[in-house]
């Protein structure tokens, strides 16, 4: 253990070494906030991307997923087979979320997503359409996504069709239309599992790498987009992307990265149980997901980020935060007053010597 006779700040009054402590990373007010699983206070127009899986998870009678979602305020909307422009609909593999996000096309398919309040699968809504825009978009690729062909580490790579490489190569690329308009949320629902192995492995490395790496090595920090680990909870009765006791977890068992909830042995569709699995999992996510938007909170850590540079009088009012009360909490906004006193602290006691 290191001797107290080295400690640099020996002798100082508490109170100044906390206006220095206030100030060290991971000791600020927005470290203080606490995620939301509430659901919003006002409806919040919502357009689901998917095909027929997707559309098993919205039924009333199956993943129940529409249902849950008008529960929690949301208006949903969606697009299926043959939906939109160019029938861009039909095209949601991986590789496709090009044409739909940096395309010459995009501009005419997300002016149609946005503005799309009709229902292209059977499902409860909220009665009430709220007005205005989309402002949440989900979208999924199904299951055959989850046969990714390459190895586990493969780099990006802008050749290929459905390959780890080209897979990740096409996220990273699509975070360019996201980062343009942080006036949206955009959730990636991860494709769901396989019962054949060959590639499973494979899959799942890619969605450790979009839960884990892909924003945080793209260095983003905007809090528009999320990422919702259907892969995951499908795989197994123990393997979770949940909100629990006040926090996130995403677990699983490792080798268990086959479905587990197939609707029979010789069809990759979820099945029911494993559908309402999901929902009750997804739907307090998607909650912190748009209350995180809303206050501008980043969803996921970047390594590179920086925290900007603010004045004094910016932190003795910060916009949006209200610290928790307690002597630590309140003292950013004394550092600047207080950092000074140290230094005339030991400068006085070195001339007392």
């Amino acid at each position: 253990m290191r001797s107290s006779s080295h400690f640099p700040f020996r002798g100082v009054p508490t109170v100044l070494l906390l206006a220095i402590s206030c100030l060290l990373p991971g000791n600020s007010a927005i470290a203080n906030q606490v995620d939301d699983p509430n659901p919003p206070d006002h409806a919040v127009k919502l357009i689901f991307i998917h095909h027929s899986t997707g559309e098993n998870w919205l039924r009333d009678d199956y993943g129940g997923l529409g249902q849950a979602l008008a529960d929690n305020n949301y208006f949903v909307s969606d697009t299926n087979y043959g939906w939109g422009p160019n029938s861009i609909g039909d095209r949601t593999d991986i590789p496709d979320w090009l044409e739909w996000f940096v395309s010459n096309d995009t501009p005419t398919y997300l002016d149609a997503v946005y503005n799309e309040s009709g229902q292209n699968s059977s499902y409860t809504r909220l009665s009430d359409d709220p007005g205005g825009e989309n402002q949440i978009v989900l979208f999924k690729s199904c299951f055959p996504n989850s046969a990714l062909e390459g190895s586990p580490d493969d780099p990006p790579s802008a050749e290929g069709w459905l390959t780890v490489g080209h897979a990740r190569y096409v996220y990273n690329e699509i975070l360019q239309y996201f980062s343009a308009h942080p006036e949206k949320l955009f959730v990636v629902i991860t494709a769901p599992p396989l019962q054949d192995s060959t590639y499973a492995e494979n899959a799942r490395a890619f969605n450790q790498w979009l839960m884990n790496e892909w924003l945080s090595e793209n260095n983003y920090t905007l809090a528009n987009v999320a990422v919702f680990d259907f892969y995951n909870v499908l795989t197994g009765p123990d393997n979770h992307h949940r909100y629990l006791d006040g926090q996130i977890e995403h677990v699983f068992e490792p080798g268990r990265n086959t479905s587990f909830y197939p609707s029979s042995s010789d069809d990759d569709h979820p099945s029911k149980r494993g559908s309402q699995k999901a929902t009750g999992e997804f739907i307090p996510l998607l909650n912190i997901f748009f209350h995180r938007w809303v206050e501008g909170q980043a969803s996921q850590p970047s390594s590179e980020f920086q925290p900007p540079v603010v004045e004094t009088s910016q932190l003795m009012e910060p916009s949006g935060i209200k610290p928790e009360p307690g002597l630590v909490n309140n003292l950013p906004c004394l550092g600047s007053i207080l950092i000074p006193l140290v230094i005339f602290y030991k400068a006085a006691s070195l001339r007392r010597k």
